[in-house]
């Protein structure tokens, strides 16, 4: 019996017997000598405290009953390994990737799989480049899969990613791998090429050589792939000022943006999420507005009234505008882009749950800090009417709507206590009562609903307004409702109790509650609040001699 150890996580030890023993005499035979080969670290001795984790792999004869045990393969920690990494030859198991089977193919993609964790990177750029190129080139998808994942590790490594940069038959593959059917494959060389430009030899080595020219071939491949190699250029352009004056020039950004105002409606949904991204940083912002796109994307919601598809892109559109407020000046985006209030009050009164999500989703952000609030403040009425058609649909929508709308609403009446003014205090509070006759048992009645994510929702609304001194004393004059915070029977999951230990703790922190709600029930919000969020009060039983 010979003895090797490999280094595969001890859950797979059963799959990869099962998987050997499909394999058939000749392969498992290659097998195991590209495993002898590969590993040559001694076997720790029986007396080294170390449990066994053994399993045998037997080899047909042909004859029944005419196996023979001829290896056992034992798993040990990958800092024993490390130990023996330079004893490690992984050629003849990288030999085996190139013959077409495929269970033979799948055993050892797994095992170099572990193998190669105890190789330092810069290790594995310098002595198996030519099994990373040959492996980004694989039809197996599992095989490019675990190069992208060692080029990874690599361009993570300071030392080791200059090897990657050297080789531009590498980098060309990576490249292609972004044309690929399997996501998994192309996302990974999207991040690993992402990763390579965060540096000033990455960009010149990418946008300065041929493998721009790779990069717009790759691109028509088919709509798909273009999506992709957009999605990197995004990713790249977001990092710095430089990496999106890289991206520009290479006119990767301009073609993007041209598809984004062109006249498909599909493309226009898809390029503008990828253009919000670049948003997210001041510097593609200031570039998005010295190329005239805000305004240009402020038109074509203008134009979306006569357009019969407009449905398609106007969510996103209105996102982007969402987003640029809340990063920006809420003020000066809605008072330079007015039509993106106006459609979202248009989308809030549609009948469409689409275009209705939309809206709440921007309302919330929109009102997240006090700027915000006070520009929907300014549309005075028709905000109050917009809050109570938000109440009606948190009553009355799907649940996916509702716990939308039941964000948006605690994301509009949160006050950070050193913000509480009187006029703010004035404001959320004339706020609330336009959402429904009754909102406190509005919200009260969802959180009795059987659906934790709705509970969680509405208990987020009280804990929003929880420090507020008029929330509390709605909270304290209406009927049960202390009784119903203090009571921990109406959570069953970790969520609900966690989301109730939270309002618990916005009330007990708040410095006006002990006087609104009285001593006793601000020491029981203490004590509640001490015990934690998964307290349970023991039971006492008394035990009767003689009962049955």
């Amino acid at each position: 019996m010979v003895l090797i150890l490999i280094a595969t996580p001890a859950g797979h030890l059963l799959s990869l017997r099962s998987r050997l023993r499909s394999l058939g005499v000749r392969a498992a035979r290659q097998l195991r000598n590209a495993i002898g080969a590969a590993l040559t670290a001694r076997i720790p001795s029986q007396n080294s405290g170390k449990r066994a984790c053994a399993w045998q792999i037997s080899r047909g004869s042909g004859k029944r009953g005419g196996s023979r045990e001829h290896r056992v393969l034992q798993s040990v920690p990958l800092s024993e390994l490390r130990e023996q990494a330079a004893e490690l030859r992984l050629g003849p198991l990288f030999s085996l990737l190139n013959e077409n089977h495929r269970e033979q193919t799948t055993l050892c993609v797994s095992i170099l799989e572990r193998l190669l964790q105890a190789l330092e990177p810069v290790h594995v750029a310098r002595n198996l480049r030519n099994d990373l190129q040959r492996g980004l080139t694989h039809p197996n998808d599992s095989v490019k899969i675990l190069t992208l994942s060692q080029v990874g590790r690599i361009v993570e490594n300071s030392d080791a990613v200059t090897e990657i940069l050297n080789n531009t038959e590498l980098l060309k593959q990576i490249v292609y791998c972004i044309g690929g059917e399997n996501l998994s494959v192309a996302k990974a060389a999207i991040k690993s090429l992402s990763r390579i430009s965060l540096t000033q030899a990455g960009l010149e080595a990418l946008f300065e050589s041929n493998l721009l020219d790779d990069l717009k071939n790759v691109m028509k491949t088919n709509d798909i792939v273009r999506y992709r190699v957009y999605e990197l250029i995004v990713e790249i352009s977001s990092v710095s000022p430089e990496s999106l004056n890289y991206c520009t020039t290479s006119g990767l950004v301009t073609q993007l943006l041209k598809e984004l105002t062109g006249e498909d409606v599909l493309v226009r949904a898809t390029c503008i999420e990828m253009v919000t991204s670049l948003a997210c940083t001041h510097h593609g912002r200031q570039y998005l507005a010295q190329e005239g796109v805000i305004d240009q994307i402020s038109n074509i919601i203008v134009g979306a009234d006569s357009d019969p598809f407009s449905s398609f892109y106007l969510p996103g559109f209105v996102k982007f505008f969402g987003n640029l407020a809340i990063m920006d000046s809420p003020q000066q985006v809605c008072e330079r882009y007015p039509v993106f209030v106006e459609k979202v009050f248009e989308m809030m009164e549609s009948q469409d749950p689409t275009m209705i999500g939309v809206a709440v989703d921007t309302i919330g952000i929109l009102g997240s800090n006090v700027e915000g609030k006070q520009v929907l403040q300014k549309t005075g009425t028709r905000f109050e009417r917009l809050l109570m058609r938000m109440g009606y649909q948190a009553k009355n929508a799907s649940t996916e709507l509702k716990i939308r709308c039941l964000d948006a609403i605690s994301s509009l009446f949160y006050l950070p206590p050193e913000q509480q003014t009187d006029d703010l205090l004035r404001m959320a509070e004339s706020w609330f009562s336009s959402l429904s006759r009754d909102p406190l048992e509005l919200f009260r009645g969802i959180s009795n609903q059987p659906f934790p994510e709705l509970h969680c929702a509405a208990l987020k609304v009280f804990t929003a307004i929880a420090n507020q001194p008029w929330a509390q004393k709605l909270m304290f004059h209406s009927p049960g409702f202390v009784e119903y915070v203090m009571d921990r029977s109406v959570e069953h999951d970790k969520a609900s109790k966690d989301a109730k230990y939270e309002l618990v703790k916005a009330l007990a922190s708040s410095k006006t509650i002990a006087e609104i709600f009285g001593n006793p029930n601000y020491l029981r919000l203490r004590t509640y609040l001490s015990e934690g969020p998964y307290y349970v009060k023991p039971i006492s039983t008394t035990a009767v001699e003689g009962a049955e």
